[in-house]
């Protein structure tokens, strides 16, 4: 099934590859497959925990922590793809949850938070809600605004970019009060990541 599933897109193979693993081993085999050398393999891990059925979203997001701080980029955003459909379905109490990982010592577990509730995203369909109210996740965004790491600085100007195509005005008032009120260099730079497709259009 996986070699005539060649021509599909990556997160398809993934996908399938998760649920014929399911198939075989049922859920029993995640604790294997998540500790494995492969990143692969650990990325089929992710898809699992995405794919097993009659699991809350709290049970997911405590399942995917581990790979959400996965030594490998691409198992990191495994990790938030997998799970980014069950986040849009319960958003209000994703939101709720992941702002408490925004404290995480880990800034790849803090990164995951914004990534996951990215309004547009990169490879994965739109949190519409967010599109049109990106304020519900200023819980999440607002511990971040002067975080020390850049790989988490990137995600949340990523975040905010994506925002400010559908609602610029917001975003510019955002960076407006973030920049008066942090005045970082970590602040700065988000500012400047988030206003770059506003500023193309002047």
């Amino acid at each position: 099934m996986m070699h005539r599933a060649a021509g599909e897109g990556i997160s398809r193979r993934m996908t399938l590859a998760a649920r014929l693993l399911l198939d075989h081993g049922g859920i029993d085999v995640l604790d294997e497959l998540r500790c494995h050398p492969s990143d692969t393999v650990r990325g089929w891990a992710c898809f699992i925990i995405g794919e097993v059925e009659e699991r809350s979203l709290s049970d997911r997001l405590l399942l995917i922590r581990p790979l959400a701080d996965d030594r490998h980029f691409g198992v990191r955003e495994w990790s938030w793809m997998a799970v980014r459909g069950h986040i849009a379905d319960d958003l209000n109490a994703a939101l709720q949850r992941l702002a408490g990982w925004t404290a995480d010592p880990s800034e790849r577990v803090r990164r995951f938070a914004s990534e996951a509730t990215r309004p547009r995203g990169v490879w994965c369909s739109h949190i519409r809600p967010l599109r049109h109210s990106p304020e519900r996740a200023l819980p999440i965004l607002e511990p971040l605004r002067s975080d020390p790491a850049a790989y988490v600085q990137d995600s949340v100007g990523n975040w905010l970019n994506d925002a400010g195509k559908d609602q610029p005005d917001w975003v510019q008032s955002v960076c407006a009060r973030w920049n008066v009120e942090s005045d970082t260099a970590a602040t700065a730079r988000i500012c400047k990541r988030a206003l770059r497709s506003i500023e193309r259009k002047r």
